[in-house]
């Protein structure tokens, strides 16, 4: 049986711990009424479904709603081959079969540990290995031989980068889709560099809920990192996205972003 923490989505051993590591740590929450566990086979018995939506040619959502922290996992045609980027803590046989229809599985991969879902079962229905960055390798709470540690740059298919940028988590990754939005190409930025609800800038937290900037200096590292990368438009997994111009909107939000943390904007507060 698949253990699977309430809050956050994430699968566990068969003998989860008093409180999910993950939950527990400053970036994310164990909620006032405290923690909560269920479990695959219960998901399924109830009326939980997932949403499927293209978010542009050979880029799709899917969605359970209500569930976990509510990300949306990703999936990314290349060819004959599909990506399954950040996983959701749910699948069910329509979602699995749709997802078989697109193309042979490449992998499973999360930007970072708010992301794992039920990555082994993922993996499984898929026969995929999981890439998990080598850096994170100690939020992983399911231990299961797809496991496959990365780091750095990855090139998992002609058009598809995997990159290791940090700042959110030592190991936070982004996936570079360079045949994305009509050959402008695609960034799959997930929380290591947030597209903000204005749709015009970006935000660089090591706790979204609990509202940690990171310093300056990682911040400007992480937005110089993506300008030699090959992409226009940058979505994240909240539905958030950069239509045009990402890169220079990244730059321009870590550079407004500096300037608050480090003071330069004091006269206006």
């Amino acid at each position: 049986m698949t253990i699977i923490c309430v809050t956050c989505g994430v699968e566990t051993g068969p003998q989860p711990p008093a409180t999910c590591p993950i939950c527990a740590d400053e970036r994310q929450y164990v909620p006032a009424n405290g923690q909560r566990w269920t479990s695959l086979d219960e998901l399924q018995d109830s009326d939980q479904q997932i949403k499927i939506s293209e978010l542009e040619p050979d880029l799709w959502g899917l969605n359970a709603p209500g569930h976990g922290i509510g990300h949306t996992a990703l999936v990314v045609r290349s060819g004959d081959d599909v990506v399954l980027w950040d996983p959701i803590g749910y699948l069910d046989d329509e979602t699995v079969e749709f997802v078989r229809g697109l193309g042979r599985a490449k992998a499973v991969i999360a930007s970072h540990p708010h992301m794992y879902g039920v990555q082994i079962e993922w993996g499984a229905v898929l026969d995929a290995p999981v890439l998990i960055n080598a850096r994170d390798q100690q939020w992983v709470q399911r231990q299961d031989d797809r496991l496959e540690l990365v780091d750095g740059t990855v090139q998992l298919l002609p058009d598809l980068v995997l990159h290791r940028l940090g700042g959110h988590f030592a190991g936070s990754q982004v996936l570079e889709w360079t045949s994305g939005a009509d050959g402008r190409g695609t960034l799959l930025a997930s929380d290591t560099i947030g597209v903000n609800p204005d749709r015009k800038t970006v935000a660089f937290l090591r706790s979204y809920p609990n509202r940690i900037p990171l310093s300056a200096e990682v911040t400007m590292r992480l937005a110089r990192d993506v300008q030699d990368m090959h992409f226009d438009r940058c979505v994240n997994n909240f539905g958030g996205v950069l239509d045009t111009d990402a890169k220079e909107a990244i730059m321009r939000s870590a550079e407004r972003h500096v300037a608050w943390v480090t003071g330069a904007n004091d006269a206006d507060c």
